[in-house]
């Protein structure tokens, strides 16, 4: 059997990007390296992760937000098992730059005209294994076939498919997409060139056990070696700028565990016990191309960076939210090859952006008086309201933007979730994982233009309890603005954004 798509990895990124092909009909492998997807690491407090709100819009629009809501911890929850300090704190915090927070009341939203309340209009936290969880479950439900405890050992790739080799199976597909993750095995098979900066530190995520009294203070403390963050009773995140010698040394013993919390808090601490540790780096990478031939790469194969902000897991869901659809496209025939040039268009500057936020964060974390200074200028920053408003952009992912050619702010930003006279919303009609051409002045030209288009664009008329001044719009199936216009609506202008986004018909 010939798939339309093969998914290597069953990680976020990959189950996800298996929800999007299956609900455009496409044939969908999953293999995943790992036999069980359960793991400590993914639970709670290492598991935790926050949800920007492109992240938590792709899933309302895909109907998938409720499930995700009640499968997260709360606030309350993540905090008694170790979760960040800041968890506990009264005022909303709204996130941080390299340890230094913002809060919600300090962001000034009504900065962002082009956006109207939603049910995906703040940020969330959720446990990576039952995030996963529900992830796996969909896309299961859709259809996909989800085999795990299959490794990718090498690729052959033709004009017209491409072979994958297991060790003991061989599967063949029409399109490869990596998902597996920073050491992708099939970004090394596919020889993808993956170039960037080299690690500065070694950061562990330690779960321990203290020998009381113990002289660590919860929170996150800068020293003359690195940084600490301590939860109470023994959840301690540390960056030591050894140049990443000790990442992934095996094994990590209690005695090397406490050794470098010695010299990076400062104390004679004692450990009495190792329940678990990891190591990550500031190592930040990413490929040249997103696409070589019928071989593409998404999530952390395609870009690695430090956990500092926590924006991977939002960067790699944003890229299978890109390409699904896209790539769907191309397997009917209702797009050119061309339209998958459009992925790495759009989601390479994003991956850049991201590597360099991260990085400028290791500068702030990194041991010195210039680095102290640093901190303290961007805490000034931070504490005004056009500051906390800046860095809100930017961390809740506010700021997202593709260069689509257009002068009109709205295009090429996240669609607002209008709400039609008749009760429905933007987000619910993109379900279906079509487009929408959305006339709200119902005009008997733009329902001739979509009538051309048999596949992948709805047509949407009416008026809306607030259209932000607009006559139509163009949104792509991803929620992207294509085209838009406040004025009479220049059909060249429309059939030339349609044609460009869903093929010539």
């Amino acid at each position: 059997m010939i798939h339309d798509v093969i998914i290597a990895g069953a990680g976020p990124v990959g189950l996800f990007l298996a929800c999007e092909l299956r609900l455009a009909g496409l044939s969908v492998l999953v293999l995943e390296k790992s036999s069980d997807p359960r793991t400590p690491l993914k639970r709670l407090p290492f598991g935790m992760r926050g949800l920007s709100i492109p992240t938590m819009e792709a899933l309302y629009r895909r109907g998938l937000l409720g499930d995700i809501a009640s499968s997260s911890p709360s606030k309350e929850g993540a905090a008694r098992s170790g979760g960040a300090h800041w968890m506990n704190q009264s005022r909303g915090p709204g996130g941080h730059f390299a340890g230094i927070q913002f809060f919600q009341d300090a962001v000034n939203e009504s900065a962002w005209p082009y956006r109207l309340p939603n049910p995906a209009g703040s940020t969330m936290v959720v446990e990576l294994e039952s995030f996963e969880s529900v992830l796996a479950h969909h896309a299961a439900r859709l259809g996909a076939d989800i085999r795990r405890g299959v490794s990718v050992e090498r690729l052959e790739s033709s004009n017209d498919e491409v072979t994958v080799f297991t060790g003991e199976d061989t599967f063949q597909a029409r399109w490869l997409v990596g998902c597996d993750g920073g050491r992708s095995a099939v970004r090394k098979a596919g020889g993808f060139a993956f170039t960037g900066t080299d690690p500065e530190f070694t950061g562990y995520s330690v779960d321990v056990e203290l020998a009381e009294p113990h002289p660590l203070q919860p929170g996150r403390h800068y020293t003359e070696s690195g940084m600490y963050t301590f939860a109470s009773p023994g959840t301690i995140a540390m960056v030591e700028f050894d140049g990443g010698a000790s990442h992934r040394i095996a094994p990590i013993t209690l005695e090397h565990v406490q050794a470098v919390l010695r010299r990076v808090s400062g104390s004679e601490v004692v450990v009495s016990a190792l329940k678990l540790a990891t190591t990550w780096t500031d190592r930040a990478y990413q490929v040249s191309a997103y696409r070589k031939g019928r071989v593409l790469l998404a999530g952390d194969a395609a870009h690695i960076h430090s956990p500092l902000g926590g924006q991977g897991l939002n960067l790699g869901l944003g890229d299978a939210m890109n390409l699904g659809w896209k790539l769907a496209a191309v397997v009917h025939g209702d797009a050119p090859e061309s339209l998958l040039d459009t992925y790495q268009d759009e989601r390479q500057p994003v991956g850049a952006s991201i590597l360099d936020w991260s990085r400028a964060q290791v500068a702030i974390v990194r041991p010195g008086k210039s680095s102290r200074a640093l901190g303290a200028i961007i805490r000034d920053l931070i504490d005004t309201r056009d500051g906390a408003t800046y860095f809100a952009e930017r961390v809740w992912g506010i700021s997202l933007r593709y260069d689509l050619g257009a002068s009109l702010p709205l295009i090429g930003r996240s669609v607002p979730d209008f709400e039609f006279s008749d009760g429905a919303r933007v987000g619910e009609l993109l379900r279906t994982g079509n487009g929408l051409l959305i006339d709200f002045e119902a005009s008997a030209a733009l329902r001739e233009l979509s009538a051309r288009w048999s596949r992948g664009v709805a047509y949407i008329a009416g008026d809306a309890k607030d259209r932000l001044g607009l006559t139509a719009i163009l949104v792509r199936p991803d929620g992207i603005v294509a085209w838009a216009t406040d004025a009479a609506p220049e059909l060249d202008e429309a059939a030339n954004a349609m044609a460009r986004w869903f093929g010539a018909h």
